[in-house]
């Protein structure tokens, strides 16, 4: 597949989500690809630094479009530890940990993140606002408590399947709860 291809449907992705999550901005996308997925082999079988590239790419584009921070997640070789912008990880007061993802350890994406990222780090976990799972890699662990779906119509990177979720507060309370300011301010 055209990696000018790949790119724009990682970037539409991202977008699409963007949109229908309205993230404030600032806020956390998570991301994780198997670029084997999206040449349309078995996970962790056939990794490609370019295709990485082609879907990083699109997914800064989306990013600094919506002002919205990108982790990328590592594969199981590196328990699923995350790359993050150094700026990032101290805003965030998230912890450093000792390691650099190659393609055969840590997976084509967050190798290429270290390469393309100004101050990449890697982190052991985030609590996302937000996530896109190319190539159903199980970034479910690196959302806030509460994800919900949300359905995408670009919902494939080459031959990966693409799934979403945006993520909201916790409800608590009972039944005199209110949940939205107007509910209870009549």
């Amino acid at each position: 597949m055209e990696m000018e291809a790949i790119r724009q449907q990682a970037a539409k992705a991202a977008m699409e989500l963007i949109e229908a999550a309205c993230p404030p901005p600032g806020a956390l996308l998570v991301v994780g690809c198997s670029t084997s997925e999206v040449r349309g082999k078995k996970i962790g079988t056939s990794g490609s630094a370019v295709a990485a590239k082609a879907i990083l790419s699109g997914l800064l584009a989306s990013c600094g479009k919506a002002d919205l921070d990108l982790a990328v997640q590592c594969c199981e070789h590196l328990n699923r530890a995350l790359v993050v912008e150094r700026k990032v990880a101290v805003a965030r007061g998230l912890e450093e940990v000792a390691v650099w993802p190659m393609a055969f350890a840590g997976g084509a994406l967050a190798a290429c993140a270290m390469e393309l990222f100004c101050d990449p780090v890697v982190v052991d976990s985030v609590q996302a606002d937000l996530g896109l799972d190319i190539g159903l890699t199980m970034i479910g662990m690196h959302l806030k408590a509460v994800a919900v779906p949300v359905r995408l119509q670009a919902n494939r990177v080459g031959e990966a399947a693409v799934v979403a979720a945006r993520t909201r507060p916790r409800y608590i309370g009972g039944p005199r709860a209110v949940y939205e300011k107007s509910e209870g301010m009549k």
